[in-house]
């Protein structure tokens, strides 16, 4: 999942330009500020003291527990081996702070400044004085170089996509350092320099960072790990002296005392624990759980709350994938075929208690979604490629088969049967299987799934498919055989899910582009290799302004989702949150949802659940 992005102030040669965005120096080719926007001009000035979505005043104190699934082997998370600890990204600071209600906005944390020229071909970050690590050494620009240079080459695939543009990397200063960028435009690219995390340079020359590792590494950030046991638990402990504890970034947020993750098998077991109260908060994201796994007496009486909060984030697009690189999908016409035999509408009303919206969109609840036909805007960027894409992209709306959710989807069923006898499949009678008019082979398939939850969508899903004469086999395997196999591409079908922000970019790249389809470990699940997309990709990351930025994105869309990569599944605009009465929280949600950093444990609350019997009681105390 990618950080939301923000403008900044202008700093040139001669003058001081005094607004309502801070203060800073103005020129027409340099610009210099406190943060960075990718369109328009930032929310916050420079002399702000915290955001709007937190509590400046809110309480430090108090353990708060939350569950993960699955388990870990490492707490090195910047290389592809391992399975990652829950909750590492606490020990790190970063660059800069993305705001949770702008589109893109940047604020320093390490870096007390960013410098881009107007074409932003480069980049200079100034690194704060009073920075430094849990061992008391200061935060260096040797740090950060070391940092960049060990990510790009010996790190995950991930950050050479997203950092692929940097040409070169230099100390200028004693806390300077300038990022020089290829040639072509990519706004973005300052902006995300400012998410890395940096390390320590003099530790990691200690130990090998290129290797999975249990030994708590050296960090700056608000937390650090004060004990762990592999697989089941990890706690982290809030750092009393944290050297940005009063950045304006900061104030108002990382307020537990103590936060400890504890591992559990499955959903379904973390489920049951939470209610048990082995942990306190939880963000459920199965609506069968939502509609009927809380009915339990702590929510009669208040002790137990769940409450929706609505929000605005892009939805991305979750589905099951189809693994091009197979031969049985590399015809999208066998792709669109399939996509008829999933019935959201009977799933919606049967599984899901219609609490979701069908997806059609790479970039759902958004206005960068491809709605209707093309606009005049996308016209402009699509007319080039008329010859080269599917013409439906130029003259139809794309939209998910739709059933009147009866169960009885024989009018789809049987245009996915004339898609496949185009696509040169039959029926064999004597074998009841679908099999290819010239190898004879028959049309079967894996669903690799990591959760047991999602056997409750593929089993009908399959049984729609048997009736087309199609086998799929669906299996469910735990989480390090599921990472290893989606991460070496070995699948025929992932369910799986594209985050996406509200100013997409550079992770494009490593979602769609032919580049990214033969990287181990890209997001490129689908194995999609198609010169119109690398283009249409690039374009977007090159859009000056954020109507040209949203008007590529609808081109992008358009033109993936008539690819037919997925059977989109379903989202909704609003996160479902269940936990123990035992915090309190700012009475500002900002656009994006909730910002759980900015909680705290309310002694009164806390008290009196553990009083009644719950929560931290049932535990066995604090």
């Amino acid at each position: 999942m990618k950080l939301l992005k923000s403008i900044f102030f202008f700093l040139g040669a001669a003058l001081i330009v005094f607004s309502n965005y801070g203060v800073g120096y103005s020129s027409d080719h340099w610009f210099r500020g406190h943060g960075i926007a990718m369109h328009g001009k930032l929310k916050y000035p420079d002399n702000f003291r915290n955001f709007e979505y937190v509590n400046p005043g809110a309480p430090k104190g108090g353990t708060v527990r939350l569950g993960s699934i699955g388990g870990y082997d490492t707490f090195n998370t910047f290389i592809i081996k391992g399975r990652k600890a829950a909750g590492l990204n606490r020990i790190y600071d970063t660059l800069m702070e993305s705001s949770a209600d702008e589109p893109f906005s940047m604020y320093g944390v390490l870096a007390e400044s960013i410098e881009v020229p107007k074409d932003r071909s480069w980049t200079i970050f100034t690194l704060r004085k009073e920075a430094y690590w849990h061992d008391g050494r200061p935060i260096s620009a040797a740090d950060l170089i070391w940092s960049f240079k060990f990510l790009l080459t010996k790190g995950h695939p991930y950050y050479r996509f997203y950092y692929g543009n940097v040409s070169k990397v230099e100390k200028i200063g004693k806390r300077r350092v300038k990022f020089s960028f290829k040639p072509g435009k990519n706004r973005e690219l300052p902006l995300i320099l400012g998410q890395l995390q940096v390390l320590p340079k003099h530790y990691w020359e200690n130990h090998d960072p290129t290797k999975t590792t249990l030994n708590p590494p050296l960090g700056s950030g608000p937390y650090k790990i004060k004990s762990y046991e592999p697989n089941r638990s990890i706690t982290y402990e809030r750092v009393e002296n944290y050297w940005g504890r009063e950045l304006p970034v900061n104030r108002g947020r990382h307020n537990f005392r103590q936060i400890i993750y504890e591992y559990f098998r499955d959903g379904t077991v973390a489920l049951e624990a939470f209610k048990a109260g082995r942990f306190d908060f939880r963000q459920e994201n199965s609506s069968k759980a939502w509609a009927t796994g809380y009915k339990i007496p702590a929510l009669k009486k208040g002790f137990l709350l769940k409450r929706s909060f609505k929000h605005e984030r892009t939805q991305g697009m979750q589905g099951f994938v189809f693994n091009t690189r197979r031969q049985v999908f590399n015809d999208r016409r066998v792709r669109e075929a399939l996509s008829y035999a999933f019935d959201f509408e009977w799933s919606n009303k049967t599984l899901f208690y219609s609490q979701y919206k069908r997806t059609e969109s790479f970039f759902a609840n958004s206005e960068l979604s491809a709605l209707g036909i093309p606009s005049a805007e996308e016209l402009v960027i699509l007319e080039p490629y008329r010859t080269k894409l599917p013409q439906e992209v130029f003259s139809s709306s794309y939209t998910a088969p739709k059933t009147n959710g009866s169960g009885n989807n024989r009018d789809n069923l049987r245009k996915a049967r004339n898609l496949l006898i185009g696509a040169g499949w039959k029926f064999d009678r004597g074998l009841r299987r679908l099999v290819h008019q010239e190898s004879g082979l028959p049309l079967e398939f894996e669903i690799l799934l990591v959760s047991p939850l999602f056997e409750r969508i593929a089993l009908p899903f399959k049984k729609n498919l048997e009736k087309l004469g199609i086998i799929a086999h669906v299996r469910t395997v735990d989480t390090a055989q599921y990472q290893k196999r989606t991460q070496s591409f070995d699948f025929d079908m992932v369910v799986t899910t594209w985050g996406q922000s509200s100013s997409p970019g550079n992770e494009q790249r490593m979602y769609w582009t032919s580049n990214a389809a033969d990287r181990t470990g890209s997001r490129n699940l689908s194995g999609l290799k198609n010169n119109v997309v690398d283009e249409l990709v690039e374009e977007l990351i090159a859009a000056p302004d954020r109507k040209k930025l949203v008007a590529h994105s609808q081109a992008l869309d358009r033109v993936l989702l008539w690819q037919h990569l997925v059977i989109p599944h379903w989202h909704t605009d609003k996160d479902r949150i269940v936990y123990w009465k035992k915090f309190g929280m700012p009475v500002v949600t900002p656009k994006n949802g909730i910002v759980f950093s900015a909680w705290w444990i309310d002694s009164k609350k806390d008290f009196a659940l553990r009083r009644a019997g719950y929560g931290a009681a049932m535990r066995g105390g604090r």
